[in-house]
């Protein structure tokens, strides 16, 4: 039987992109999709999807997880339609993808209460219950500038900093409390969802931009086992042992991968 048979899982971001997709996937394995997104429409569109696709109804909720005020109130919602989910995928995320000083204020928000902040409301709002039944699993998908900082991306990298300091930690409480509720954080590098329209790599042979159909299947496979952490592509493993290396050879292999160049071209989801 799936590991997804009978679970309620929570995905945020779930109208389009990755998040659409591994509700997809989910639910073909017997799991209960509670999508929630910003976005009425693309809840509506994939609530159908995922009726087609599984045979069964699934929920959605209308939500700005940036607010703490929203997410706490929707997740009440959710406790008292749905009940309270085994397993949270915090998939949400923005990206500005402008130099530091271009981004405005309102944008560098967004970005960090879209991918920093919302990971503390929806745990605050639905670890307590993991905790008290000692089961529960909570996702958070980061990205591989959570490990390396890029030109163009000083916000999204740091909310994703953040965010990869976030699953380390709550994984370090979680094992002193309740060592059976389990965390995995994905770092992967820029996928075919929309979301980066037009970046670019230098060699595709070592940092691929990866297809979205196959990044998904992956992340799933990684929540399917418990693994606490995936990393895609395998040279993005190298940072942490780039980084015993001086600065300035760091700075130099960075740009000799086309890593601070690949934003150069990019436009983004319309």
């Amino acid at each position: 039987m799936s590991y997804f048979a009978g679970k309620h899982i929570l995905i945020t971001g779930a109208g389009s992109g990755l998040g659409r997709r591994m509700a997809l996937s989910m639910a073909r394995e017997g799991g209960t999709i509670i999508c929630w997104d910003i976005s009425a429409v693309a809840l509506e569109k994939v609530l159908a999807e995922l009726k087609l696709a599984s045979g069964r109804e699934h929920h959605g909720f209308i939500c700005d997880v940036s607010s703490s005020e929203a997410v706490y109130r929707t997740a009440e919602q959710v406790k008292d339609r749905v009940g309270d989910p085994d397993i949270l995928i915090n998939n949400a995320g923005v990206v500005s993808g402008k130099h530091f000083l271009n981004c405005s204020d309102l944008e560098i928000e967004r970005t960090m209460g879209v991918n920093t902040l919302s990971l503390f409301w929806t745990s605050k709002a639905f670890l307590p219950a993991m905790i008290a039944r000692n089961a529960g699993h909570v996702v958070t998908v980061a990205s591989a500038a959570g490990l390396v900082g890029v030109a163009k991306l000083a916000d999204y990298c740091a909310s994703k900093f953040a965010a990869v300091g976030f699953d380390e930690s709550l994984r370090a409480e979680l094992r002193q409390i309740a060592p059976a509720v389990r965390t995995t954080v994905i770092c992967p590098y820029y996928i075919t969802t929309g979301m980066f329209a037009g970046v670019k790599t230098r060699f595709p042979w070592l940092l691929p931009i990866l297809n979205e159909t196959y990044a998904a299947g992956r992340m799933v496979q990684a929540i399917r086992d418990r693994r606490p952490r995936l990393i895609m592509p395998p040279l993005v493993f190298a940072i942490p042992l780039l980084r015993l290396i001086p600065v300035a050879l760091f700075d130099w292999i960075a740009n000799f991968l086309g890593v601070n160049v690949s934003m150069e071209d990019f436009k983004g989801r319309n």
